[in-house]
């Protein structure tokens, strides 16, 4: 499972999420990829996210199989992280 966080250095949700997915990177075996939304335009352009920041992207097996937008707890992102990893 890899989770791309595309998040951007003025937002203050985005920070407050790393050390989340920090303690979540520690706990599962997951890969994550940071884009930033001002510096990564071209990438970033083809998720399609708006404007809500932070952006969690679920890929298994190189397809997307869920997305969490804005500020998410620990448990939010542990519950998405269970539901695929069974599949």
């Amino acid at each position: 499972m890899t989770i791309i966080k595309i998040g951007a250095s003025w937002c203050l949700s985005c920070h407050s999420m790393d050390k989340k997915l920090k303690q979540i990177k520690d706990k599962y075996n997951i890969d994550i990829k940071e884009l930033d939304y001002d510096f990564d335009d071209e990438e970033v352009d083809k998720y399609n996210i708006g404007e809500k920041l932070p952006v969690l992207i679920f890929m298994k097996n190189d397809k997307e199989v869920c997305r969490l937008n804005g500020e998410k707890n620990i448990s939010d992102i542990e519950e998405v992280l269970n539901k695929y990893e069974e599949d």
